[in-house]
């Protein structure tokens, strides 16, 4: 079959490297791409939200199936817009409705969903510009720390975790006066959970579910995870804690209940739920939904995938999921990002790389780079993901180190402690 899949970042070209893989692949579209992408199909330059440009798309190549890596083009509600045209409704769609992308594409849509359904999560109250008042007298009888979460989407950067009563005063009114834009019209003032923080994926057929690997992530810039949230820093999998008795409870508590309560508000869901959560005492609690594959724990997810990708989507399309099996490399694997300087504030673009043939026994995927006359150069804060696969992620994070050395570019950066706290 003829495959679009949507995105240009690190998780895509570890998806475009599945998906190119298997035998049900007959050709590889990706929009728009990168230059690790163009290595394994065809790059098409255009944007995952302009709906009627990927329709074209589909149309002219014969395309069927669309995988959606980002989150956008899935709250804006790119699988309904597919519903809707009688010439594209055929054509499989990864991805939820706009209705199940909710779970995603708002905090306070999320944190009613699970109260309703006692599914664990944080205490919390929303505020918009209008209840500014009430916000700030809320914070004053908080406890600290004070988590503060733009409602929308904000590029994974818009949680803050604040110790000083004062500064979350000013942050939150910030944030209602449009810090994060559009995505901090609202914000959610949460209940700070202590603990150890773990991602599980789930791909559904609306029906059954299978569980991908379970991974952590890294979001800070700094070491021992201090300074400012990145969109991912690195990534392990599998997580040394997270056992049979922890998982058991993370199916019953969250995954069924949370597949459950989509049913029952009519939200169509074929695709990847991610469920970040945190290990407090021995309980899980949801941090936050995603309503596709996280970014950087794809780069160290996939590549432990031994099953055929596609035939699993195809399953996913066919709701005969229940039936197809899923085969994991018992290796771990251990991914390293290297980021520009001064991400994730200010950094410069189209510094030349270096050294990527004198990797060996890693992955290399480019997530923010561009070809330029035959010179690959930095196009993005997080520039390339270095997974490795070894018997333990403690092995796999020292290849991954060890290749990150021989990669270079200006104000290359990368955290040298993945893996630090288990």
């Amino acid at each position: 079959m003829k495959i679009l899949l949507l995105g240009g970042g690190g998780r895509e070209h570890a998806f475009a490297l599945k998906l190119a893989e298997s035998p049900l692949c007959e050709a590889l579209f990706t929009a728009p791409g990168n230059p690790g992408t163009a290595s394994l199909g065809t790059n098409l330059d255009v944007n995952p939200n302009d709906f009627e440009a990927v329709a074209d798309l589909v149309k002219a190549h014969g395309i069927s199936m669309v995988v959606v890596g980002p989150e956008e083009p899935l709250v804006r509600g790119i699988y309904d817009y597919f519903k809707a045209d009688d010439a594209l409704k055929q054509v499989r769609i990864i991805g939820p409705s706009a209705k199940g992308a909710q779970l995603e594409g708002s905090k306070a849509f999320a944190k009613t969903f699970m109260q309703e359904r006692d599914i664990p999560t944080a205490a919390y109250q929303a505020f918009t510009p209008e209840t500014l008042q009430e916000g700030l007298a809320y914070l004053d009888a908080h406890p600290l720390p004070i988590v503060l979460k733009a409602d929308g989407l904000a590029a994974g950067k818009g949680v803050l975790i604040l110790h000083d009563r004062e500064e979350a005063k000013a942050e939150l009114e910030a944030m209602l006066n449009g810090k994060f834009g559009q995505a901090s019209q609202r914000v959610v003032v949460e209940a700070f959970l202590d603990g150890i923080e773990f991602s599980v994926f789930v791909l559904t057929d609306g029906k059954s579910y299978k569980i991908l690997p379970i991974a952590k992530d890294y979001k800070r810039i700094g070491e021992g995870d201090t300074g400012l949230n990145t969109g991912g820093m690195g990534a392990i999998s599998p997580v040394p804690f997270v056992d049979e008795q922890l998982l058991k409870k993370v199916e019953n508590w969250i995954i069924s209940p949370t597949l459950t309560g989509l049913k029952e508000i009519g939200a169509p869901y074929q695709g990847f739920i991610f469920l970040g959560l945190i290990k407090v005492g021995d309980d899980p609690y949801v941090i936050e939904y995603n309503c596709r594959m996280g970014d950087p724990e794809t780069e160290a997810v996939f590549p432990r995938l031994k099953s055929d990708l596609v035939a699993l989507l195809k399953a996913v399309g066919d709701e005969t999921l229940a039936e197809a099996e899923l085969e994991v490399d018992p290796r771990s694997a251990a991914t390293v990002f290297l980021v520009s300087g001064g991400y994730p504030e200010a950094y410069e673009k189209g510094k030349p790389i270096t050294g990527i043939d004198r990797v060996e026994g890693s992955l290399v995927l480019h997530a923010g780079t561009r070809e330029e006359g035959g010179v690959l150069k930095t196009n993005g804060g997080r520039v390339l993901a270095i997974t490795s696969l070894a018997e333990d992620f403690r092995k796999a994070l020292s290849i991954s180190k060890a290749n990150a050395e021989k990669i270079s570019f200006e104000g290359k950066y990368y955290r040298a402690d993945i893996g630090f706290d288990l």
